[in-house]
């Protein structure tokens, strides 16, 4: 129930998100814990909406950081005041560098800094920071893309090429809008990333809205958006998938409660399309950012006057990884042919040569942990 809760809520960001807007890097996932908690000790308004966006609680499968903090002097229940993190002092010389610090501790990754702007007295700040690493069991080896048609054609690409034995993680996901092709690359911790893509003018939050919510659906296909496949010389028939996909790196932080496309902190924050509810209405914080009852803290009335999500994440050769990785020299090998040509073999190619969205999920639960979209990938070196 929270899985679908949680990825109802990553899917709703998504195609809540003006597409010139469209965040690299977000999490949903990373910010449920905390809506949930803050529904367990709310009542009147702020705890209805707050449950109706995460009514039971979720235990994030992997390291992050989740901290609900209150100024100094806040009266606080004794149960409250067993847990609760340190104190914040409102001044933001001092708070800022402190839940940074504490972010970078609780993830054991770097992660954008939040410079949430400054709360009044007597309110809560609500804090997550996640950051998702996993090796590939089968690494990809650098390269050079080159598109020749799209937004990015004529572009020198920094690129991620492999070639596998395996057809099954390439999908097609049928949609009203287009056919959505989604490429899933198996990593350790049990955390797998897939990649998607459509054909024509299918905007970021139609692919991505739809890949998270229906990604168990998709079937094995051998052709879609993006996919070419034919018959090749080789020196045996078994069948091949290869891969060519931009390196990205995405590190971003969101400010839950702005309904503006960046506030004037400088935090990334996604824009509301006309008819659909801002960031505050979507995790159920509307009521919470004004004075509100929180009985489970405190006997005072209290408001979430801030609430940010920070990310970090980046897809290269060995993992993906939580931060981007320095470049690597290319140092010339000597070529060996390939064995003579005794058979013919279906080779289906796959390449994510335009613009595309991604996430991470987490295998055992089918959590998705982290998504966005890549508008601008790394140039090649």
């Amino acid at each position: 129930m929270s899985v679908t809760r949680a990825n109802t809520l990553t899917a709703t960001w998504a195609s809540m998100t003006a597409a010139a807007a469209f965040p690299a890097a977000f999490s949903a996932a990373a910010i449920y814990p905390l809506l949930a908690l803050l529904a367990s000790v709310a009542t009147g308004r702020a705890a209805f909406e707050l449950s109706a966006v995460a009514p039971t609680p979720l235990d994030l499968p992997l390291r992050g950081a989740l901290g609900l903090w209150t100024r100094e002097g806040t009266p606080l229940t004794l149960d409250w005041a067993a847990r609760a993190d340190p104190r914040l002092t409102g001044d933001p010389l001092i708070d800022r560098p402190l839940l940074d610090a504490w972010a970078a501790a609780q993830t054991g990754a770097p992660v954008p800094p939040f410079h949430l702007p400054g709360a009044d007295e007597d309110t809560l700040i609500l804090a997550a920071a996640l950051a998702v690493t996993a090796d590939w069991t089968t690494p990809f080896t650098d390269g050079v893309l080159r598109p020749f048609s799209g937004p990015w054609a004529g572009r020198r690409l920094a690129s991620l090429h492999r070639r596998t034995a395996d057809l099954t993680p390439l999908r097609v996901l049928s949609t009203p809008a287009a056919p959505i092709t989604l490429l899933t690359i198996t990593g350790t911790d049990e955390v797998d990333v897939i990649l998607c893509t459509a054909a024509g003018q299918a905007s970021p939050q139609t692919v991505l809205a739809a890949a998270v919510s229906s990604f168990p659906s998709a079937t094995p296909a051998r052709k879609g958006p993006g996919v070419v496949s034919a018959l090749v010389d080789a020196s045996d028939p078994t069948p091949e998938l290869v891969v060519k996909v931009p390196r990205f790196a995405a590190s971003l932080a969101h400010d839950l409660l702005a309904p503006a496309a960046a506030d004037a902190s400088g935090l990334r924050t996604p824009s509301t399309v006309l008819g659909s509810p801002s960031l505050p209405d979507a995790f159920g914080l509307r009521a919470a950012s004004t004075p509100s009852a929180f009985p489970g803290i405190s006997s005072a009335p209290l408001r979430v006057s801030a609430a940010a999500v920070s990310v970090a994440a980046a897809f290269t050769a060995p993992g993906f990884r939580a931060a981007p990785v320095t470049q690597t020299p290319i140092v010339p090998l000597a070529y060996d042919p390939p064995p003579p040509a005794t058979a013919r073999r279906l080779q289906v190619t796959v390449r994510f040569d335009e613009p595309f969205g991604y996430f991470a999920v987490h295998r055992p639960t089918g959590l998705v942990l982290m998504a966005g979209w890549i508008d601008e990938p790394e140039p090649a070196h």
